[in-house]
This record gives C-alpha cells, structure tokens and sequence, in this order.
C-alpha cells in the first residue's frame, strides 16, 4: 500500500516510534529513522522486512538540526510523505518545583519539533498532493495529570497544531491528525513505573497495576504493534477524509 512512499518517523530508535516505523515499512514504505538510542538494532528490524531504510540523528530541541534532518530526507530519499512526529521526554513534578529548563526542554522536543518537521514537509506534500502527518500526541493531550504541566501542555498543543494543519491543507491530498495513545508499556513508562515501585516500596508488578489502574480501564497497556496499525490505517485511502481528529487508543482512559 505504501510502496514507493517515504516515511520520516521521529524518537524512531524504540518504543511506540519503532513499533509505528516498522507498520509502515511492512506496507512497502521507505523509512528514515531518528532517535537518541542505538539506530543499528532498529535499522536491522526494518531492513529485515526488506525494505530501504536510513537514519538521522537529530536533536529534535535544535531547529538547525531539524532542517538538516528534512534536508537529509529530501536528498536521499526523494523528501518525506508520511511524518511521523513521535519523539518525546517526560518529566514530573509539581509545578511549583518543575525546573524551568525542563519546560523547556519538553516543550521543544515535544512541540516545537512538531512544528519544524510539519512547516518543512508540507511544501513537498503540497507539490505531490499526497501526504500524512500524524503527530503523536497522548491521552494527555485530552486530558490532564497532576505534576505533568509541561507534558500536558505540549500534548494538548500538538492537538491545536494538529487541528490548524488539517484544515490549512483540507482542499489537498495531505492530511494531519494525531494518535493520542494511553499507557503503552516504552522505556519512558517503565521509569515511571520503577520510580513508583522504589518510592512507596512495592513490587515493580504492584507498581504497574496500580498505574493502570488509576487510569486505564481495560488494566492492559496500549501496543506499539496496535498504534502501528492505527498509523497504517490513517495513511491509507479509507483515511482519505479523516482530518484534524486526536484519535485516543487508550484502553478507555478518556471515556471516564
């Protein structure tokens, strides 16, 4: 289905961004991957499904290495047609004792890049009139939580900016929406959930079933496998008039 398309996924190294990257390439589709952890695993995943894959290793807080990311797409690989935009770090504590430096690093890398990646990629989008943007925002980008201000606050911002790109392009062939999924079991929940188990002294196993249970009704984490279907199924043709939706796959979290 996605044959002869390329897809930029960004935090592509692990967790929900590799699960997405390696849907996509299952589906025909040419990725660039990026992320701070070690590309290589995740290059071999992606080339095993046979198809063309390369990396860049942008710090998504810099704007001058997000262009030269997209630069890097267009010239290897002929620009980007469905951008992925996942990267993303966390960080908790009450607003009163929330580093500044933190608000801004979570904001950059959680917002801002999003902004990058989309105003460099719609102008080849645009030219081609076919494009995907999915920008992976979060339950939390529907909802709140006590002591995450700085990550509710970028995810709801990606929902804005996922709102304002659908309808600039809503007479194209490109189209924007974001996943907003709920627990999904990544190296950044599972600090939390470790954090938790040390904190009030408990098994790393209560600790986890104690998380889900505060928010997740269906007690089970969301996959990346199943996001990586979402993923394929928003950049299919059924998807051709699905624009501007914040699509929660959050085992019923927001339904409370």
């Amino acid at each position: 289905m996605l044959s002869g398309k390329t897809a930029l996924v960004t935090g592509s190294t692990s967790g929900i961004g590799l699960g997405i990257a390696l849907a996509l390439a299952r589906e025909g589709a040419t990725l660039v991957l990026n992320g701070f952890g070690d590309p290589e695993p995740a290059k071999a995943e992606v080339a095993a499904l046979g198809g063309k894959v390369g990396f860049h290793g942008a710090d998504m807080s810099k704007p001058e290495q997000i262009a030269d990311l997209m630069a890097y797409a267009e010239r290897e690989f002929g620009g980007v047609d469905i951008l992925v935009n996942n990267a993303g770090i966390q960080h908790v504590a009450n607003i009163e004792d929330f580093p500044p430096e933190k608000w801004d690093s979570i904001i950059a890398i959680n917002l801002s890049s999003a902004f990058h990646t989309t105003r460099l990629a719609v102008p080849g989008m645009r030219r081609k009139n076919w494009g995907r943007i999915l920008n992976i925002a979060s339950a939390h980008g529907l909802v709140a939580s006590a002591q995450k201000v700085a990550y509710v606050a970028a995810k709801h911002g990606i929902v804005g900016l996922t709102k304002t790109v659908a309808l600039e392009t809503a007479t194209t062939g490109v189209t924007c929406n974001a996943i907003c999924p709920g627990w999904v079991l990544t190296p950044l929940v599972q600090k939390q959930i470790d954090d938790r188990a040390a904190r009030e002294g408990l098994a790393v196993e209560k600790a986890r079933a104690e998380l889900l249970g505060e928010k997740q009704p269906s007690g089970e984490f969301v996959t990346p496998e199943q996001l990586g279907g979402l993923a394929v199924f928003l950049c299919s043709p059924a998807a051709d008039q699905v624009r501007g939706v914040a699509w929660n796959m959050d085992g019923g979290w927001v339904a409370q």
